[in-house]
């Protein structure tokens, strides 16, 4: 796979069903807890139209028109400050491994900078130790606990950067 066939892009309608497979398919690839995470958010199934407002942004990762994975950019909900939140940072297998993901990384944290967040947070599972060890090489910290309310307890990992 030559990484000219692949596109960074802003989320689109017809992305919802595949990069909805796309996250589900993680959780029980990695047996991450489907209670308290993003299995069950309800925008799993709409997420182009939960990244439609001035202050957030969805990509996915586009292969010859097929969505295999996508990550994006939120105010973190119920949290004082100026702090954005990664979200829904997930690949389909085919392309982990290949640096994509930190493609995609940079992407939403020039993203996160330039709609003017100050800080950015990120919830992740244990499992999920590749993401992670991306997270700590772009500076991320680790917290104590969770920061505001994404509803997502049975993530066990919390980290913040200053951007």
């Amino acid at each position: 796979m030559s990484k000219d066939t692949i596109v960074i892009r802003e989320i689109r309608p017809e992305d919802n069903a595949p990069l909805e497979a796309v996250i589900r398919g993680c959780f029980h690839e990695f047996k991450i807890p489907l209670e308290g995470t993003a299995f069950e958010d309800p925008e799993t199934k709409l997420m182009y139209e939960s990244y439609q407002n001035s202050n957030d942004v969805y990509y996915v990762i586009d292969m010859n028109g097929t969505v295999l994975g996508g990550a994006g950019i939120k105010p973190l909900a119920d949290f004082e400050g100026n702090v954005c939140e990664l979200q829904k940072m997930y690949f389909s297998p085919k392309i982990r491994g290949k640096g994509f993901g930190k493609q995609l990384f940079e992407t939403c944290l020039k993203a996160a900078k330039d709609l003017g967040y100050s800080r950015c947070y990120i919830e992740s599972a244990p499992q999920l130790k590749a993401a992670i060890h991306i997270y700590e090489s772009f500076g991320f910290k680790h917290l104590n606990g969770a920061l505001g309310n994404t509803g997502h307890f049975s993530c066990g990992v919390w980290m913040i950067k200053d951007l």
